[in-house]
């Protein structure tokens, strides 16, 4: 397997020692990750309808996902996640002001982010979200903190498929509202689609034969090969370029500004490597910081 460039910005290490949130509503139990990184002091968003809701309540509610290895994980057995969204969203939070234990995830699918931003379920969503025109329409996006490309992950060994121009018949599968499904259906249409709500279940029917492939971005996949190198690969070269944004309220302009001034000053502070190598770079794969476009 060849390996994969992805561009991302530089964050701390945070490391995790527990955490909670669920598929419907937070839990309000506020206990959130530990972090190495301490609240900064006396934070002021002036202007910002979000930050002022997340000062009343006491504590941020975060929009995660559970099931991306190295990115977003929740483990099964100790409740604890993990990941470089993660941290990064650990991150955001200590330099709002907010303390390990003011910090609350809520996972929420691909099909659902927008909506649960614009009704206020969160105060901001980290979880591989692609920057889009569409998704812009309804909500504001901080960043990007990182770039990756969409691939393709099947079973080891099967050598008919190579690429996106290989899957003329194939089930290819994808999480339903996300952009590599709809990047399918538009421009290869020769496939047949397979949906689910997360990329787990995707990897479960490859693994199971009810599926030939799964298609996501790069990042996502390397994660799931890693976990069970001797059943799954991820093959071709990446055929888009995905832009991750912190997703914000569309219209809270002075949260958005401020989340962008986190990550510029997560760069400067030369700590993107440590992080990096931490996660996602245990695939094997190499970084650089993408420029902040301030959406």
């Amino acid at each position: 397997m060849k390996p994969r460039h992805l561009v991302l910005l530089a964050l701390p290490v945070l490391l995790l020692l527990a955490a909670c949130g669920k598929e419907a509503e937070p839990t309000g139990s506020g206990s959130g990750p530990g972090t190495t990184a301490a609240p900064v002091a006396d934070v002021a968003v002036e202007g910002s309808p979000t930050f002022d809701a997340m000062t009343s309540r006491g504590k941020v509610i975060i929009g995660v996902k559970e099931d991306q290895p190295n990115l977003g994980y929740k483990d099964p057995t100790t409740g604890t996640y993990s990941g470089f969204d993660i941290e990064m969203a650990n991150l955001i939070a200590a330099k709002l002001g907010f303390s390990a234990d003011q910090i609350e995830y809520l996972p929420i699918q691909s099909a659902n982010r927008e909506q649960a931003i614009i009704n206020g379920d969160i105060d901001y969503y980290v979880g591989t979200y692609s920057i889009t025109d569409k998704r812009k329409e309804q909500i504001g996006f901080a960043g990007p903190y990182y770039v990756a490309g969409q691939d393709l992950l099947i079973a080891k060994g099967d050598t008919t498929i190579t690429g996106p121009g290989t899957l003329a018949g194939k089930r290819v599968c994808s999480v339903t509202g996300s952009t590599p499904i709809q990047k399918i259906k538009d421009e290869h249409p020769e496939a047949s689609v397979v949906e689910f709500e997360k990329y787990s279940q995707c990897v479960d029917a490859v693994l199971n034969g009810q599926a030939d492939a799964v298609t996501t971005d790069d990042a996502i996949l390397l994660g799931y090969a890693a976990q069970q190198p001797d059943a799954l690969e991820v093959v071709g070269a990446p055929f888009s370029t995905e832009k991750y944004g912190v997703g914000v309220p569309k219209d809270d302009t002075a949260f958005r500004k401020k989340v962008n001034e986190i990550l510029e000053a997560a760069v400067a502070d030369g700590e993107w490597q440590t992080v990096y190598d931490a996660t996602l770079g245990k695939s094997g794969s190499t970084a650089e910081a993408p420029p902040l476009e301030r959406y």
